[in-house]
C-alpha cells in the first residue's frame, strides 16, 4: 500500500487511540481541560474522546474522509487551549514532564497539516 494510501488510516488510528484513551484513563485529560470552560472536566474529556472516535471513523471511510479530515484539522486547532493549559500547569514539574508538556504545543501544527493533507488528497480522488 503506497504511503499516501496509508496516511488516512494512520491518522484514523491515532485519533481512535486517543479517543479510547479518553474513556479508558480520563483523569489525565480531565486535568488539562481549561478551567474557563463551563461544566465538568469529565464531560469535556468524554466529549472530546467521542469526537476523536467519530473523526477516526469518518477518516477511515473513503466516502466521508475529506470532510472528516477537515473537521479533524479544526479539532486539532480547537484542542490547543488544553495543551496550553497543560504547559502552564506543568511549568514547575520535573524537566522531563515539563518538556513533554511543552512539546505538545508545536505538535499541533503537523497534526493540522497532516489532516489537511488527507483532506486535500481525498478531494483529488473524488
Amino acid at each position: 500500500m503506497p504511503r499516501s494510501e496509508r496516511s488516512p488510516l494512520l491518522l484514523a488510528g491515532l485519533l481512535a487511540a486517543a479517543g479510547v484513551a479518553h474513556f479508558a484513563a480520563p483523569r489525565p485529560f480531565d486535568a488539562i481541560v481549561p478551567r474557563l470552560l463551563p461544566g465538568s472536566p469529565r464531560a469535556w474529556t468524554y466529549g472530546s474522546g467521542a469526537v476523536e472516535l467519530a473523526l477516526a471513523a469518518g477518516i477511515a471511510a473513503p466516502r466521508t474522509r475529506a470532510v472528516a479530515a477537515k473537521a479533524a484539522a479544526a479539532f486539532f486547532v480547537g484542542v490547543l487551549p488544553a495543551n496550553v493549559q497543560m504547559a502552564a500547569d506543568w511549568r514547575h514539574r520535573p524537566a522531563p514532564l515539563r518538556t513533554a508538556a511543552l512539546a505538545r504545543l508545536p505538535l499541533q501544527v503537523p497534526l493540522v497539516l497532516w489532516a489537511r493533507g488527507v483532506a486535500r488528497n481525498e478531494k483529488g480522488r473524488s
